[in-house]
C-alpha cells in the first residue's frame, strides 16, 4: 500500500522548510496551499496552525472565526485518493469545529492524473 503514515515531527519539518524557502508565506492572505494525496490531514492541518497564528493574518482577519472561515475557503486546499481517507482527513483538519465548515477538500486519486500530464486541468476543473 501507498499509505505510509508520516511522524508529525516530520511534517513540522516540512512546514518549516516550506517556510524557509518561502518567508513570510503564511502572512500572506492570497497564498494558497495544496496537498495533493491527503493521507490524515495532518500536513494541512499545521498549514492552518500557521496561518491562523500569523500575526499579519491576523492582523487583516482579527476576529478568529473569519480568519478560520478566510483559510479554510481561500487558502488551502487537499485531495484524499479514496473515501475512507477523504473522511478520516477532513475530520482530523476541521473536527475541533462544531458545526459546517466551507472548505476545499476533495475525493480525488490524483495520481493517474499526474502520470498523465493532466493533475493541471483537473485541478482547474475542481477548483473553478
Amino acid at each position: 500500500t501507498n499509505q505510509i503514515f508520516t511522524p508529525r515531527k516530520v511534517v513540522v519539518r516540512m512546514v518549516d522548510l516550506l517556510e524557509k524557502e518561502n518567508p513570510g508565506c503564511f502572512g500572506l492572505p492570497d497564498k494558497t496551499f495544496v496537498d495533493l494525496y491527503m493521507k490524515s490531514g495532518m500536513f494541512i492541518t499545521e498549514i492552518v496552525k500557521r496561518l491562523y497564528r500569523n500575526d499579519e493574518i491576523k492582523k487583516l482577519f482579527p476576529d478568529p472565526q473569519k480568519r478560520l472561515e478566510h483559510i479554510f475557503e481561500k487558502q488551502v486546499y487537499g485531495l484524499a485518493p479514496t473515501e475512507i481517507i477523504y473522511r478520516i482527513a477532513v475530520n482530523y483538519i476541521t473536527g475541533f469545529k462544531k458545526g459546517e465548515l466551507v472548505h476545499n477538500f476533495k475525493k480525488l486519486d490524483a495520481l493517474k492524473y499526474a502520470k498523465d500530464g493532466m493533475l493541471h486541468k483537473k485541478l482547474k476543473e475542481l477548483y473553478r
